[in-house]
């Protein structure tokens, strides 16, 4: 029987000193943030919609769809990540995907309507020869007319370059959690890992893709920092995914309390205003969504999804179930 192993209570990490999300010269000081989160859900929830509305179609949605594309044998110690090599979870280790394969993916993923293809490989930081392989996966997703993501790991000057020059689009680097929270979910990085490797992103050109996962035993404090330490990138990062922790057996989190499902509308509301031209996705979490609590959240902001039936390792809601939810809602994919 998979072991079940107990959260990780040890000392947090250091905050990143770059990121001042508490200094009075902060675009969205925390306490700020955390003052929108406390509103009352209706003035929240109509805030948020007048936001939405000055940048976006309310009624237009992207879709995007995530392949791993090397799955399992991570040796970091993320305690959420089933393809950790050190949690139990029943994931093995597998090689990268080869071009071919990819490429079946993205012609189906385009034959449904998605707009962007997210690759997502498990590893702490790619080896160059990996970026060399990689970069060939994304002229695949390129060729056929889509938007190409990655999320490799950490990332050097020089590789994230090469990325650009493939013609990577967006990089997917995620803060997790408020750097107060980190250490209590992460041991084997620090914050400023994940903060050097956004900086490095951005500089060679290439869009930000950064969120979170909400539900691992934080705050509302914390939830606030995280957005407040998302918000006060300069500049923001374009696409914002809002995780809901999917508990996996064998993972430290497997045990974690839920999150109520109106928390997490709140989370995203305050991600759109305080990012108002980001897109904020809708991400891990869904499968165990209501279509109610799925509405709300469109309401609230959301205005992209993970499209297609697996997250990396992770059942999502199958095409059907979302095609269905989208015609109940009067939503529209955003065109290619």
């Amino acid at each position: 029987m998979t072991a079940v192993h107990p959260i990780h209570i040890s000392a947090p990490r250091a905050a990143a000193p770059a990121a001042r999300t508490d200094d009075a010269t902060a675009r969205w000081p925390r306490e700020k943030v955390l003052a929108l989160m406390e509103l009352p859900f209706n003035d929240l929830l109509w805030q948020a919609q007048q936001v939405h509305r000055q940048h976006f179609d309310a009624n237009v949605v992207e879709r995007a769809t995530l392949l791993s594309i090397k799955t399992g044998g991570c040796p970091e110690d993320c305690g959420y990540c089933p393809q950790s090599a050190h949690h139990d979870t029943g994931v093995e280790a597998g090689k990268l995907m080869e071009a071919d394969e990819v490429r079946q993916a993205v012609q189906a993923a385009k034959q449904v309507g998605a707009t962007r293809f997210c690759m997502g490989a498990a590893w702490r930081s790619p080896k160059d020869r990996d970026i060399e392989k990689v970069s060939k996966l994304i002229r695949v997703v390129k060729d056929a007319g889509l938007e190409a993501c990655c999320t490799l790991g950490m990332l050097t000057e020089q590789q994230a370059q090469a990325l650009k020059d493939a013609g990577l689009d967006y990089y997917n680097h995620n803060l997790d959690t408020a750097p107060e929270a980190y250490g209590r979910i992460i041991q084997t990085r620090d914050y400023q890992d994940r903060l050097d490797t956004l900086d490095r992103v951005r500089d060679a050109g290439i869009h930000v893709c950064s969120g979170g996962i909400v539900g691992m035993g934080e705050s509302r404090a914390e939830r606030a920092g995280l957005i407040a330490q998302l918000a006060n990138l300069d500049p923001y990062p374009e696409s914002v995914p809002i995780n809901d922790l999917v508990r996996v057996e064998g993972t430290p989190l497997a045990d974690a309390p839920k999150l109520d499902p109106l928390e997490f509308v709140r989370t995203i509301a305050v991600a759109r205003i305080t990012m108002p031209k980001s897109h904020v996705r809708l991400s891990a979490g869904r499968q165990q969504m209501s279509e109610a609590v799925q509405a709300l959240c469109f309401l609230a902001g959301a205005n992209s999804i993970f499209y297609g039936d697996k997250l990396l390792t992770t059942d999502n809601p199958d095409v059907q179930r979302d095609d269905a939810l989208f015609a109940k809602l009067g939503l529209t994919a955003k065109a290619i």
